[in-house]
């Protein structure tokens, strides 16, 4: 069934809202206002051009507590520590 012109606008802007949500809390975590964020597509392509692949594994929750504590204290972004750390063990 096709919308009406007034319903379709209606979801357009409750479509644009979302978006403005999701830039304005990236934005709040990253502590930075003016960038907007960026999708995940483009966040995929520049992961891959730096050669970054996704990475899952279950760890327990005290471990990942401490990472992050760690990762706060050197002032560093968590994938860059567990990279330095899995180095150095695998080392």
């Amino acid at each position: 069934m096709a919308q009406k012109k007034s319903d379709l606008e209606k979801s357009k802007l409750i479509k644009a809202q979302g978006k403005m949500k999701l830039a304005n809390a990236a934005n709040r975590q990253s502590g930075e206002q003016a960038t907007a964020a960026v999708d995940k597509r483009e966040r995929r392509r520049l992961d891959q051009a730096l050669g970054l692949t996704p990475f899952a594994t279950k760890l327990p929750s005290a471990l990942i507590a401490r990472l992050h504590e760690r990762a706060a204290a050197e002032h560093q972004p968590l994938q860059d520590l567990v990279a330095e750390l899995l180095e150095k063990g695998l080392a």
